[in-house]
């Protein structure tokens, strides 16, 4: 027969404090000394004793679970498309915010129909939800924000009334064109962009557009390849730029794994980077400067941008009726040597204000050989 479970009034008798107490100390309170909180969770441990969860959430009124909805980029038809390595940075920093607080995180990829009708089985779990873009329509999106708070991923400035966590991205992008037309003299550059409906790929093209129009050169309507966001997106976009007859001496890409992609087909095509081609990207994924050689980027800080989501839940979910919060963070441009470059830039690139939001900037210009 298994024994008896233990109870939070055995808890508190043994440590001879109240069951008040008991609660603080487990949900990590304040309102008592150090050796105390000790104490409780030492003899918790010792009988087997946990909060009860149903209970727990009976008397917050939450269920202590977040939800994190993101558009799987996968369409079924491709198994070589790989899922971004920049979701996997998002997403860990979104674990570690929710369980910082104790509570738990549901991760979702939704895609079609059924991924329709897994957003709608997270949101029915969970207190509050983050979506990132492209993840569900408009439609389906203010129907679940009727039933839950809402945090949104990438869509800065738009007309959408939920709170949003995004970067700079035009700015980012701009930038970094910028220092390739000015340090390098480059002016032939072909454009590699994501899903077409991406936020973050439409900003880094209108980036691009920018730095041309600036420099009295031709902007193009549209970019030269799709790749999806994906490393064989890369290698098809790639193919297609050269397999025209048009010469570039610069192929700018949206993300690091595009540029990865471009980047095997120079090289089976013994095209040399940066001396023939110079590649950049936007991210700066860990394997971007492992590669050689190294990749010249934009640098987004990934993990506080799922952190600073689920922070935004949380706030939100504190206070249902404060205003909507708009955070943009910066980015900054990491210079390496795809783009041509050995030793640091004279100076770093200007830093400039666009769309009329408001970004904390880094004056540094991180640069590796």
């Amino acid at each position: 027969m298994a024994s008896a479970r233990a109870t939070i009034y055995q808890v508190a008798q043994r440590c001879g404090v109240s069951t008040a107490t008991v609660s603080r100390a487990m949900s990590g309170g304040a309102g008592m000394s150090v050796d105390t909180r000790r104490r409780v969770l030492a003899t918790a441990a010792e009988m087997g004793w946990v909060p009860n969860g149903s209970a727990k959430a009976l008397a917050s009124n939450r269920t202590g679970i977040l939800g994190v909805l993101f558009h799987d980029l996968d369409s079924g038809n491709d198994p070589l498309l790989d899922s971004p390595l920049y979701l996997d940075q998002v997403l860990r920093g979104a674990e570690q915010a929710t369980t910082g607080v104790g509570d738990a995180l549901l991760i979702a990829a939704t895609r079609g129909r059924s991924g329709r009708d897994l957003a709608y089985s997270v949101a029915g779990k969970a207190d509050g939800l983050v979506l990132f873009a492209r993840s569900l329509n408009r439609a389906d999106t203010q129907a679940l924000a009727s039933m839950v708070p809402i945090v949104t991923v990438g869509r800065a400035g738009s007309r959408w009334p939920h709170d949003d966590i995004s970067v700079d991205n035009r700015g980012g992008m701009r930038n970094l064109v910028e220092h390739l037309l000015e340090q390098h003299g480059l002016r032939r550059l072909a454009f590699v962009s994501g899903p077409p409906r991406t936020p973050d790929s439409i900003a880094r093209f209108a980036g691009f557009r920018d730095a041309l129009i600036a420099a009295g050169l031709p902007a193009p309507d549209k970019p030269d390849a799709d790749g999806g966001f994906t490393e064989s997106g890369g290698e098809q976009a790639a193919e297609s730029i050269l397999t025209g007859d048009r010469q570039v001496q610069a192929i700018v890409c949206a993300n690091d794994e595009m540029a990865i992609g471009v980047r095997a087909v120079l090289a089976a095509r013994r095209l040399r980077t940066p001396a023939d081609i110079a590649v950049t990207g936007f991210d700066d994924i860990s394997a971007s400067r492992h590669l050689s050689p190294s990749l010249t980027t934009v640098h987004q800080p990934m993990h506080e941008v799922g952190s600073r989501a689920i922070s935004l839940l949380l706030q939100r979910l504190r206070e249902p009726t404060k205003p909507r919060t708009s955070v943009v963070l910066a980015t900054e441009s990491v210079i390496r040597r795809s783009c041509g470059c050995r030793r640091p830039p004279a100076r770093p690139p200007e830093r400039s204000m666009s769309d009329g939001l408001r970004r904390t900037r880094s004056s540094r210009t991180p640069t590796e050989q």
